[in-house]
């Protein structure tokens, strides 16, 4: 299971989940950050790979529990 010593998340990774956990849509989130759809899924999936989750929201979770947000 990943923890916070093997998890390093970038700052653009902890940017687009904390807009996901304000309940924010990939196109919203990357007019906002003025980057692509694509970008933002890129971002987004990086971070549920790392922490080994499945869902958006789960990874928002487990980043807020890791304290990485």
């Amino acid at each position: 299971m990943a923890d916070r010593r093997e998890v390093v998340l970038s700052e653009r990774e902890r940017q687009c989940l904390r807009w996901v956990e304000e309940g924010k849509s990939s196109w919203v989130i990357g007019v906002i950050l003025k980057v692509s759809l694509n970008t933002v899924n890129f971002h987004v999936k990086n971070a549920m790979r790392k922490l080994e989750t499945t869902s958006r929201t789960q990874c928002v979770v487990k980043a807020r529990r890791l304290g990485l947000l």
